[in-house]
């Protein structure tokens, strides 16, 4: 039990796959101007990257690595993961079109972040088992989910501010990513 809760601190703190990997920045430094679509963007990812874990490791353990077929891991990974926003992009047209229509471009975005396949690949490299594996996607997704919505707020306040010239827009956006990014090697002391 005590191995799995650190699986999900591990991953959504202390190997933060925005802040720590660098994975999936694209999304995360363009929903993050508003908190409303960054907390559903984060919703979906938490969806898609748990679900695609699950579904990964599946066909990894029981097709793919039993017929010798590892090489194809890349490939089936995108498919599922792509398979899986299709299905969150039509849930949410349907039954959410606010917040479709907010997430824009990124929602099928999400298909080729590479935090999605970079978990699926992470959770077959360190060979977890099926719940480990499930585990690591949902902390995966709830790390990103944390930093887009901390981004998201610190935006806002920013946006309130009076900066100087140069520093307007990306750049003070990239120097707090980069402050948020040295506050959670923070974390690192958390688990030893």
């Amino acid at each position: 039990m005590k191995s799995l809760i650190l699986i999900i601190v591990g991953t959504a703190l202390i190997n933060n796959v925005v802040l720590n990997q660098f994975l999936g920045i694209c999304s995360f430094l363009g929903v993050s101007k508003q908190m409303k679509a960054s907390a559903s963007l984060g919703g979906a990812v938490i969806f898609v990257i748990t679900i695609a874990s699950a579904v990964a490791w599946l066909l990894y353990n029981k097709v793919l690595a039993p017929f010798g077929l590892d090489f194809m891991k890349t490939i089936v990974f995108i498919l599922v993961i792509a398979a899986l926003v299709q299905i969150v992009e039509m849930f949410l047209k349907k039954k959410s079109p606010a917040v479709y229509n907010a997430l824009g471009i990124y929602l099928p975005l999400i298909t080729t972040n590479c935090a999605v396949l970079g978990v699926a690949l992470t959770n077959v490299q360190n060979e977890y088992g099926f719940l480990e594996s499930v585990l690591a996607g949902f902390g995966t997704g709830v790390g990103y989910t944390l930093a887009i919505v901390l981004l998201a707020g610190i935006r806002t306040r920013i946006d309130e501010e009076v900066l100087p010239a140069p520093l307007r827009g990306a750049p003070i956006v990239l120097i707090s990513a980069a402050l948020m990014s040295i506050a959670f090697m923070g974390f690192a002391g958390l688990v030893f």
